[in-house]
Protein backbone atom coordinates (compact mmCIF):
# COMPACT_ATOMS: atom_id res chain seq x y z
CA UNK A 1 0.00 0.00 0.00
CA UNK A 2 1.86 3.57 -0.99
CA UNK A 3 1.52 5.93 1.76
CA UNK A 4 0.83 9.89 0.72
CA UNK A 5 -0.16 13.08 2.02
CA UNK A 6 -2.12 14.37 -0.18
CA UNK A 7 -3.10 18.65 0.13
CA UNK A 8 -6.73 19.05 2.22
CA UNK A 9 -7.86 21.66 -0.85
CA UNK A 10 -6.50 21.76 -4.57
CA UNK A 11 -5.24 24.92 -5.48
CA UNK A 12 -6.95 27.29 -8.17
CA UNK A 13 -5.00 26.18 -11.15
CA UNK A 14 -2.71 28.96 -12.76
CA UNK A 15 -2.21 30.24 -15.97
CA UNK A 16 -1.01 27.41 -18.51
CA UNK A 17 3.24 27.99 -18.96
CA UNK A 18 4.36 25.33 -20.50
CA UNK A 19 2.08 23.52 -23.46
CA UNK A 20 3.66 20.61 -24.86
CA UNK A 21 1.47 19.24 -28.75
CA UNK A 22 1.88 16.04 -30.19
CA UNK A 23 5.73 15.43 -29.56
CA UNK A 24 7.70 12.97 -31.36
CA UNK A 25 11.67 12.31 -29.91
CA UNK A 26 13.73 10.45 -32.00
CA UNK A 27 17.51 9.21 -31.15
CA UNK A 28 18.63 8.51 -34.59
CA UNK A 29 16.10 5.76 -36.09
CA UNK A 30 14.65 4.95 -32.22
CA UNK A 31 11.52 6.83 -31.34
CA UNK A 32 11.72 7.65 -27.65
CA UNK A 33 8.77 9.54 -27.49
CA UNK A 34 5.22 9.48 -28.84
CA UNK A 35 2.86 12.13 -29.58
CA UNK A 36 2.98 13.88 -25.85
CA UNK A 37 0.48 16.20 -25.07
CA UNK A 38 0.24 18.05 -22.09
CA UNK A 39 -0.11 21.49 -20.13
CA UNK A 40 1.54 22.55 -16.95
CA UNK A 41 0.67 25.57 -15.51
CA UNK A 42 2.42 28.37 -13.37
CA UNK A 43 3.14 28.23 -10.29
CA UNK A 44 2.45 24.06 -9.80
CA UNK A 45 4.61 20.95 -9.33
CA UNK A 46 4.26 18.71 -12.04
CA UNK A 47 5.46 15.38 -11.16
CA UNK A 48 6.60 12.44 -13.97
CA UNK A 49 6.81 8.96 -12.97
CA UNK A 50 7.08 5.74 -14.77
CA UNK A 51 9.80 3.01 -14.77
CA UNK A 52 13.53 4.07 -15.56
CA UNK A 53 14.00 4.25 -19.52
CA UNK A 54 9.98 5.59 -19.90
CA UNK A 55 11.32 8.89 -21.26
CA UNK A 56 10.71 10.74 -18.45
CA UNK A 57 14.31 12.59 -18.50
CA UNK A 58 14.16 12.51 -22.39
CA UNK A 59 11.24 14.90 -22.03
CA UNK A 60 12.44 17.02 -19.41
CA UNK A 61 15.60 17.88 -21.58
CA UNK A 62 13.21 18.50 -24.36
CA UNK A 63 11.66 21.36 -22.36
CA UNK A 64 15.13 22.97 -22.14
CA UNK A 65 16.66 22.18 -25.60
CA UNK A 66 19.36 19.82 -23.85
CA UNK A 67 18.64 17.08 -26.25
CA UNK A 68 20.29 19.37 -28.64
CA UNK A 69 23.52 18.68 -27.59
CA UNK A 70 23.06 14.58 -28.48
CA UNK A 71 24.28 14.50 -32.01
CA UNK A 72 21.39 12.35 -34.18
CA UNK A 73 18.43 13.38 -32.30
CA UNK A 74 15.56 14.84 -33.44
CA UNK A 75 12.03 16.56 -32.37
CA UNK A 76 9.06 16.51 -34.06
CA UNK A 77 5.73 18.45 -32.68
CA UNK A 78 6.10 21.87 -30.47
CA UNK A 79 6.48 23.12 -27.29
CA UNK A 80 5.53 26.39 -26.26
CA UNK A 81 6.32 28.37 -23.14
CA UNK A 82 4.53 31.43 -22.44
CA UNK A 83 2.86 31.11 -25.93
CA UNK A 84 6.22 30.83 -27.48
CA UNK A 85 7.59 28.02 -29.90
CA UNK A 86 11.11 27.12 -28.29
CA UNK A 87 11.95 25.19 -31.63
CA UNK A 88 11.39 27.57 -33.71
CA UNK A 89 14.32 28.51 -36.08
CA UNK A 90 15.48 31.43 -35.11
CA UNK A 91 14.98 30.90 -30.95
CA UNK A 92 17.95 31.81 -28.94
CA UNK A 93 18.83 28.87 -26.98
CA UNK A 94 21.07 30.56 -24.36
CA UNK A 95 18.38 32.66 -23.61
CA UNK A 96 15.79 30.09 -23.22
CA UNK A 97 18.21 27.92 -21.09
CA UNK A 98 18.84 30.92 -18.58
CA UNK A 99 14.63 31.08 -18.44
CA UNK A 100 14.74 27.66 -18.03
CA UNK A 101 17.05 26.22 -14.43
CA UNK A 102 17.77 22.49 -14.40
CA UNK A 103 18.60 20.42 -11.24
CA UNK A 104 19.86 17.22 -11.85
CA UNK A 105 19.82 13.72 -10.08
CA UNK A 106 23.48 14.19 -8.17
CA UNK A 107 24.42 17.58 -6.86
CA UNK A 108 27.15 18.96 -8.86
CA UNK A 109 28.39 21.95 -7.96
CA UNK A 110 31.66 23.27 -9.28
CA UNK A 111 35.23 22.98 -7.10
CA UNK A 112 34.98 26.60 -6.24
CA UNK A 113 33.88 28.81 -3.34
CA UNK A 114 30.12 28.80 -2.39
CA UNK A 115 30.05 32.27 -3.30
CA UNK A 116 31.35 31.66 -6.78
CA UNK A 117 28.99 29.01 -7.22
CA UNK A 118 26.32 31.06 -6.76
CA UNK A 119 27.87 34.16 -8.47
CA UNK A 120 28.80 31.74 -11.87
CA UNK A 121 25.17 32.44 -13.44
CA UNK A 122 25.23 36.16 -13.36
CA UNK A 123 29.04 36.60 -14.35
CA UNK A 124 28.44 34.44 -17.28
CA UNK A 125 25.27 36.35 -18.40
CA UNK A 126 27.50 39.57 -17.94
CA UNK A 127 25.22 40.99 -15.52
CA UNK A 128 27.34 44.64 -14.26
CA UNK A 129 25.99 44.05 -10.95
CA UNK A 130 28.18 45.97 -8.33
CA UNK A 131 29.60 44.03 -5.21
CA UNK A 132 27.18 45.31 -3.11
CA UNK A 133 24.48 43.60 -5.32
CA UNK A 134 26.24 40.89 -5.65
CA UNK A 135 26.46 40.15 -1.89
CA UNK A 136 23.03 40.77 -2.06
CA UNK A 137 21.79 38.55 -4.71
CA UNK A 138 24.35 35.38 -3.47
CA UNK A 139 22.60 36.29 0.42
CA UNK A 140 19.21 35.97 -1.47
CA UNK A 141 19.50 32.91 -3.97
CA UNK A 142 20.85 30.98 -0.47
CA UNK A 143 18.40 32.28 1.69
CA UNK A 144 15.68 31.28 -0.81
CA UNK A 145 17.07 27.68 -1.28
CA UNK A 146 17.18 27.14 2.41
CA UNK A 147 21.07 26.54 2.75
CA UNK A 148 22.11 30.49 3.99
CA UNK A 149 22.18 29.22 7.58
CA UNK A 150 25.04 25.99 7.14
CA UNK A 151 27.08 28.63 4.79
CA UNK A 152 26.70 32.08 5.88
CA UNK A 153 29.71 31.60 8.40
CA UNK A 154 32.29 31.30 5.56
CA UNK A 155 31.10 31.64 2.09
CA UNK A 156 34.90 31.49 0.77
CA UNK A 157 34.59 27.72 1.50
CA UNK A 158 34.65 25.07 -0.78
CA UNK A 159 31.55 24.08 -2.05
CA UNK A 160 33.00 20.27 -2.13
CA UNK A 161 33.19 20.02 1.70
CA UNK A 162 29.36 20.41 2.06
CA UNK A 163 27.32 17.63 3.23
CA UNK A 164 24.97 16.18 -0.25
CA UNK A 165 22.03 17.64 0.64
CA UNK A 166 23.27 21.33 1.14
CA UNK A 167 25.52 20.53 -1.83
CA UNK A 168 22.02 19.96 -3.48
CA UNK A 169 20.71 23.31 -2.05
CA UNK A 170 23.49 25.31 -3.11
CA UNK A 171 22.77 24.50 -6.84
CA UNK A 172 19.30 24.92 -6.81
CA UNK A 173 20.50 28.89 -5.21
CA UNK A 174 23.08 28.53 -8.64
CA UNK A 175 19.77 28.41 -10.44
CA UNK A 176 18.03 30.75 -8.94
CA UNK A 177 20.50 33.45 -8.91
CA UNK A 178 19.78 33.72 -12.74
CA UNK A 179 16.26 34.51 -12.02
CA UNK A 180 14.61 31.71 -14.65
CA UNK A 181 11.03 30.86 -15.03
CA UNK A 182 11.10 27.37 -14.45
CA UNK A 183 12.73 24.79 -12.69
CA UNK A 184 13.52 21.44 -14.23
CA UNK A 185 14.50 18.69 -11.49
CA UNK A 186 15.91 15.67 -12.45
CA UNK A 187 14.75 13.10 -9.45
CA UNK A 188 16.77 15.78 -7.22
CA UNK A 189 16.64 13.92 -4.20
CA UNK A 190 17.37 10.13 -5.67
CA UNK A 191 21.16 10.22 -3.90
CA UNK A 192 20.22 11.91 -0.67
CA UNK A 193 19.23 10.63 2.72
CA UNK A 194 15.53 10.64 3.96
CA UNK A 195 15.95 14.08 5.75
CA UNK A 196 17.52 15.41 3.12
CA UNK A 197 15.08 14.30 0.81
CA UNK A 198 11.93 16.03 3.15
CA UNK A 199 13.79 19.24 3.09
CA UNK A 200 14.07 19.48 -0.59
CA UNK A 201 10.69 18.52 -0.96
CA UNK A 202 10.01 21.85 1.52
CA UNK A 203 11.60 23.38 -0.45
CA UNK A 204 9.87 22.59 -3.42
CA UNK A 205 6.83 23.65 -2.03
CA UNK A 206 8.26 27.12 -1.21
CA UNK A 207 9.64 27.82 -4.78
CA UNK A 208 6.49 26.68 -6.01
CA UNK A 209 4.85 30.28 -4.87
CA UNK A 210 7.74 31.91 -7.41
CA UNK A 211 8.22 29.41 -9.78
CA UNK A 212 6.64 26.45 -12.39
CA UNK A 213 8.38 23.21 -11.30
CA UNK A 214 8.53 20.11 -13.13
CA UNK A 215 10.29 17.26 -11.14
CA UNK A 216 10.87 13.52 -12.70
CA UNK A 217 10.94 10.83 -9.61
CA UNK A 218 11.00 7.00 -9.09
CA UNK A 219 9.68 8.35 -5.38
CA UNK A 220 5.95 7.89 -5.83
CA UNK A 221 5.36 8.90 -2.22
CA UNK A 222 7.38 12.30 -3.56
CA UNK A 223 5.26 12.65 -6.34
CA UNK A 224 2.29 12.24 -3.99
CA UNK A 225 3.44 14.24 -1.31
CA UNK A 226 4.49 17.63 -3.49
CA UNK A 227 2.87 17.74 -6.62
CA UNK A 228 -0.16 18.93 -7.85
CA UNK A 229 -0.26 16.88 -11.38
CA UNK A 230 1.22 13.61 -12.19
CA UNK A 231 2.43 12.52 -15.69
CA UNK A 232 2.73 8.69 -15.87
CA UNK A 233 5.28 7.53 -18.55
CA UNK A 234 5.38 4.47 -20.15
CA UNK A 235 7.93 3.21 -23.31
CA UNK A 236 7.59 6.67 -24.31
CA UNK A 237 3.92 7.19 -23.95
CA UNK A 238 1.92 9.58 -22.01
CA UNK A 239 -0.53 6.90 -20.19
CA UNK A 240 -2.39 9.27 -18.43
CA UNK A 241 -1.83 12.65 -16.75
CA UNK A 242 -4.23 14.56 -14.52
CA UNK A 243 -4.19 15.90 -10.71
CA UNK A 244 -1.86 14.31 -8.39
CA UNK A 245 -5.11 13.32 -6.58
CA UNK A 246 -6.99 12.10 -9.15
CA UNK A 247 -4.24 9.86 -10.24
CA UNK A 248 -3.43 8.12 -6.84
CA UNK A 249 -7.31 7.67 -5.66
CA UNK A 250 -8.96 7.49 -8.99
CA UNK A 251 -6.58 6.67 -12.12
CA UNK A 252 -8.65 6.51 -15.15
CA UNK A 253 -5.88 4.24 -16.53
CA UNK A 254 -5.12 0.25 -15.36
CA UNK A 255 -1.90 0.43 -16.13
CA UNK A 256 -1.54 3.96 -14.05
CA UNK A 257 -3.65 1.87 -11.37
CA UNK A 258 -1.31 -1.36 -11.82
CA UNK A 259 1.77 1.20 -11.60
CA UNK A 260 1.18 3.03 -8.64
CA UNK A 261 0.37 -0.61 -6.79
CA UNK A 262 3.28 -2.21 -7.70
CA UNK A 263 1.85 -5.06 -9.94
CA UNK A 264 4.25 -3.53 -12.64
CA UNK A 265 6.88 -1.17 -13.40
Amino acid sequence: MIWYKMQAMQKTAGSVKIEVQNLDFYYGPKKALSNISMQMHEHEITALIGPSGCGKSTFLRCINRMNDMIDGTRVEGTILIDGEDIYRPDMDVVSLRNKIGMVFQKPNPFPQSIYDNVAFGPRVLGKNLSRYDLDALIEQSLRRAAVWEETRADLTANAMTLSLGEQQRLCIARVLAVEPDVILMDEPTSALDPIDTLAIEELMRQLRKEYTIVVVTHNMQQAARVSDRTGLFWLGDLVEYDATASIFTRPKEERTEAYITGRIG
